[in-house]
């Protein structure tokens, strides 16, 4: 007997609904997050079972990972594309994990894809920094803020980043805020360093960083960061398909050239859209050609829009020269 597996995962338990090929539930059971309670209910159906099918919430490494390891068929589901019947009058977790069993039998469930377990701790290491460089700008800009709005004078953000930087231009209680963010600033960027400095040494430089490091604006660090938040190209069919994944592509929806709404912004990879943006700034101050494209983007929009296309275009870029193992052509891509 074909058995179907679909578990609904939640913060602290999760459903397990396994089907047949008829759609009868065999087995329904709510347990705690406990792999080896997990593994003790689907084991007697491991050899009959196509596949596991587990909803890509944030907790999912822990079980995905562990029933993997035990030689079951994992299957990530992305939960934006799974579709409910609109007409359904009940929905709950044993109705939800026994759709994703009823998905995979129909050969339909939507499904993303898993990163190699070994490559994730790196990958989510750059997330860290990715987050504390934010964190870290934050703190300039609160710094800047005060002193200009204070005293009119304007700080670059440059001069605040040297190591003989103090706040004098502000007295008092106004003082001593600028200095907390300052504190606060540098022991970012110690942090940030040390993170650097992990991630150099778990893992091994790859030949293709080298081909992005021929983009202008993409640096060792960053570099890193797309190869591992992309994996391989091989996950997307198109060109389109990677750029909608580094958020680069607009979300709208249009019906005789008239604007209808828009879909899911947010779908895709938050940390791709970032470094693609950051490597956007870099290209723009940088490189010639990419100028050229910015100011006419920027003369018929605006700033935020021509950054975003100078963006799109470096990660097309970037999906050939992975995909090619070629370096990067400002030509081709700006031409």
């Amino acid at each position: 007997m074909t058995l179907y597996c679909g578990i609904d995962l939640h913060s602290n338990n999760h459903v397990i609904v396994v089907n047949d090929e008829n759609d009868k539930t065999v087995f329904s059971k709510r347990i705690a997050n406990d792999l080896s309670l997990c593994l003790e209910y689907l084991t007697p159906f491991k050899e009959q079972l196509v596949g596991v099918a587990v909803e890509s919430t944030f907790n999912w490494y822990w079980l995905v990972d562990g029933l993997a390891a035990n030689g079951f068929h994992m299957l990530l589901v992305n939960t934006a594309a799974v579709k409910q019947y609109e007409g359904l009058k009940y929905s709950g977790d044993f109705k939800d994990a026994f759709h994703l069993a009823h998905l995979m039998r129909l050969g339909i469930l939507p499904t993303g894809y898993i990163y190699p377990k070994e490559q994730r701790a790196v990958r989510d290491m750059l997330r860290r920094r990715m987050q504390l460089v934010q964190l870290a700008s934050k703190q300039l800009l609160s710094i800047q803020n005060q002193i200009w709005r204070s005293s009119g004078i304007r700080v670059s953000s440059s001069q605040i980043k040297k190591k003989s930087f103090e706040v004098t231009l502000l007295r008092h209680h106004l003082k001593t805020a600028a200095d907390t963010n300052l504190r606060i600033y540098r022991s970012i960027q110690s942090e940030i360093k040390l993170l650097e400095e992990e991630v150099e040494q778990a893992i091994e430089t790859p030949k293709q960083l080298d081909l992005l490091q021929t983009m202008t604006g993409i640096g060792p660090v960053l570099g890193l960061t797309i190869l591992l938040e992309t994996g391989t190209t091989a996950r997307f069919e198109t060109v389109g398909d990677y750029a909608s994944y580094c958020r680069c592509v607009q979300s709208l929806r249009e019906s005789n050239n008239k604007k209808k709404g828009e879909g899911n912004a947010k779908s895709g990879n938050k940390y791709l859209s970032w470094a693609f943006s950051q490597a956007a700034h870099m290209a723009v101050r940088y490189e010639p050609k990419v100028k050229a494209f910015y100011d006419r983007k920027y003369q018929k929009k605006n700033g935020i829009v021509a950054i975003r296309a100078v963006a799109h275009k470096l990660a097309r870029a970037a999906y050939y020269m992975l995909k090619n193992n070629e370096p990067f052509d400002v030509d081709k891509a700006f031409g």
